[in-house]
């Protein structure tokens, strides 16, 4: 399950290279935002403007970890798109880190054997699941629709052109359908999931536009194409499908 938990897989190094690219190498500026994580916490640090933009243009080498990446730049562009929600930016965050894994966006689960490329193939799984594996299909509609709408509109778009595939706009009825009736399920509570899918569900289309931008300025910055958690640049890449 995709969970709200990217900010509890950062490490003091990751902050140290926030401060660091924040105070611009100038020991006062390093000072400041050191007494800054001090006195007020991480959220403060990550929240500061510029971060996103100079974690982009940060070298990979020596640079910062994924999981700071994908929460940073996941959280100032839905602070931007007037979205100020912590744990949302969190779990959106951790949805683009893990889907970018191989082809974890196919799965339903990390270990799940089946492939799954298309909405269609999600649907026509539900109609004969039960239990909790209606809830994670429901959770996997919901994810699956906004990564691909979120990071993938121009592919979606140029099917759509040649050969009549549905639209951005069946994604995201879709997505928002998957994460509202996920929401309704008892597991989501469980998981304290429950008003994460319901805030994704309610503002679908808009989360889907800051991710269009999430999106569109990391493919444009090649110093953070295959940006990773551990230095090893080839594990994220886009999907397939």
């Amino acid at each position: 399950m995709i969970r709200a938990n990217l900010r509890q897989r950062l490490t003091a190094n990751d902050f140290d290279v926030a401060i660091d690219l924040l105070g611009r190498g100038q020991p006062a500026g390093t000072r400041y935002y050191a007494d800054l994580l001090a006195e007020e916490g991480p959220d403060r640090l990550l929240d500061a403007p510029g971060l996103a933009e100079l974690l982009r243009s940060a070298p990979v080498t020596g640079g910062p970890s994924a999981p700071l990446f994908f929460y940073v730049i996941v959280r100032h562009a839905l602070r931007d798109s007037g979205i100020d929600h912590v744990r949302l930016s969190d779990y959106l965050g951790a949805l683009l880190f893990e889907f970018g894994f191989r082809d974890r966006a196919h799965r339903i689960a990390e270990h799940d054997d089946e492939i799954r490329s298309y909405l269609v193939d999600l649907v026509a799984d539900l109609n004969a699941a039960e239990g909790q594996r209606v809830f994670m299909l429901l959770a996997h509609l919901g994810n699956f629709s906004l990564w691909m709408s979120g990071v993938f509109p121009d592919y979606i778009a140029a099917r759509s052109a040649r050969n009549g595939a549905p639209g951005v706009g069946y994604y995201e009825d879709m997505g928002a359908r998957g994460f509202r009736m996920a929401a309704e399920h008892g597991m989501a509570r469980t998981l304290d999931l429950d008003d994460i899918y319901e805030g994704v569900a309610g503002d679908f289309r808009r989360i889907r536009r800051a991710l269009n931008k999430v999106s569109g300025d990391f493919t444009a910055s090649p110093s953070r194409r295959g940006v990773s958690q551990t230095g090893d640049t080839g594990r994220h890449s886009r999907s397939s499908s």
